[in-house]
């Protein structure tokens, strides 16, 4: 277990006192997921070299989905990566259009020093590389022709990086924000970053600027972002990973909308291997990758990426990694691990207090109030141990072992899979279905393969 700074671990606690994964000090909590951690650090080895790759995490509620993907985000910067953290949405992030799913990414595109926005960085970064480049061969720097010479030289690599395939525009744009910082314009520069970035919101003089018109569409998105990619690697990253979050959302979708996500997955699928550096990951329940509605439905995705497993076992290198629900012996070791991390005031009484036997008993009364299945109980467990411990802290006379009780009447925000454990019902019986459907729509019947960007 790594040490936390006393700022990630305030991070972390407030974070699940809300019920959300944190975005910092996730090796603190990372008990039991050591064999799939090293699938992952498998797969970020092979876009390291030269491959391009996906993989799809599979796990029910409570399974830690977004916490491994989290994990995987931070060991890959670690790593020296780009990465990208979207979540799929019914109106946030539409995956059927993937001009929306580009702008998401390269919006939340970070590194280890920058935690979001980092493309602007990026380009700095390449742009000055390709600037020693020049002087390391003799070209003098104050002379009148270096922007010009760096101008070109910027088309001739990007050319070069990307196979001859980035778009003019492309090429356009970087060399035009080069300009304008070249001429203190930063924030026509910056107005054209946001253009590649997806922005649909640019003023037309600023890109007349640089010989653009309109926005980047569905069609030329995954170009700009191979374009993107290879920026990444050249400004010295080792590659980029690009997590989408909640692919199960896609359920829910109306009919259309979900058979074009559904293909636009499988055609990231396809071209995964046409993207060396970059790899794709994926969450999602088993009801969407083994249900007709989902996964199941599009034959084509389905044979790529489908499950394999025999009898309790399954390989961790196929395309879907399983991930398995937490135990009471996961729960008690997350709950210690917290406990010593605390970072409030009265911390050697909270760590005085809140004992091996409280913890225990505050698991099984946890689990008992969602009728035994603890693979739901993960997050209002760890709310209710955080809130144990702040009463620790803030009342020298609160004894959490004489006063603390937990009821699941008092539970607030439950989510579907919550609220079916308490029901008795299993999670699998949680309605995926849209909220509306049109007449005509062919809901139950197979996914047609259509090419959707």
């Amino acid at each position: 277990m790594s040490m936390l700074t006393q700022h990630d671990a305030k991070h972390v606690f407030n974070q699940l006192r809300a019920g959300l994964v944190p975005e910092r000090g996730l090796d603190a909590l990372a008990v039991g997921v050591d064999k799939p951690r090293v699938e992952l650090h498998r797969q970020l080895d092979l876009v390291c070299e030269g491959s391009g790759s996906i993989k799809f995490l599979r796990g029910g509620y409570g399974c830690g989905k977004t916490f491994m993907a989290r994990l995987a985000i931070a060991d890959a910067q670690a790593r020296g990566f780009v990465t990208s953290f979207v979540v799929v949405s019914d109106n946030d992030l539409r995956f059927h259009r993937f001009e929306e799913v580009y702008r998401k990414v390269v919006t939340e595109l970070a590194t280890e020093s920058c935690p979001r926005g980092a493309l602007g960085d990026m380009l700095d970064r390449w742009i000055a590389s390709v600037e020693a480049g020049l002087t390391s061969l003799g070209v003098d720097d104050h002379a009148s022709d270096f922007d010009a010479r760096v101008r070109a030289k910027l088309d001739e690599a990007l050319r070069n990086l990307t196979g001859g395939k980035a778009p003019p525009d492309f090429v356009r744009v970087i060399q035009t924000v080069f300009d304008l910082k070249q001429r203190g314009e930063y924030s026509e520069a910056g107005a054209l970053i946001s253009w590649l970035s997806g922005s649909e919101n640019v003023a037309a003089s600023v890109k007349k600027q640089a010989d653009i018109k309109g926005d980047i569409g569905s069609s030329d998105a995954l170009a700009y972002l191979r374009g993107i990619l290879e920026i990444a690697k050249a400004a010295g990253y080792k590659g980029m990973l690009i997590v989408i979050d909640e692919a199960e959302t896609i359920l829910r979708m109306r009919t259309d909308s979900r058979h074009k996500s559904l293909n636009g997955i499988r055609q990231i699928s396809d071209a995964s291997g046409e993207y060396p550096g970059l790899l794709w990951l994926f969450t999602g329940t088993p009801e969407f990758f083994d249900n007709r509605r989902g996964v199941a439905g599009l034959a084509p995705l389905h044979d790529r990426i489908r499950f394999i497993e025999q009898g309790e076992f399954a390989s961790l290198r196929q395309p879907q990694l399983r991930l398995t629900p937490f135990d009471a012996v996961r729960l008690h070791e997350v709950a210690r691990r917290l406990r010593d991390l605390y970072p409030m005031p009265n911390r050697a009484r909270v760590i005085a207090k809140i004992s091996d036997g409280f913890i225990e008993r505050l698991v099984a009364r946890v689990t008992e109030g969602f009728r035994g299945d603890v693979g739901v109980v993960p997050r209002q467990f760890l709310r209710e141990l955080i809130s144990a411990m702040d009463l620790v802290d803030e009342e020298e006379s609160y004894d959490p072992d004489a006063a603390f009780g937990f009821s699941t009447a008092n539970l607030a925000a439950l989510r579907p899979e919550e609220q079916a454990a308490l029901d008795g019902r299993a999670a699998s019986t949680v309605n995926t279905a849209p909220t509306t459907l049109e007449a005509g729509d062919d809901d139950d019947g197979p996914v047609p393969e259509v090419q959707v960007w």
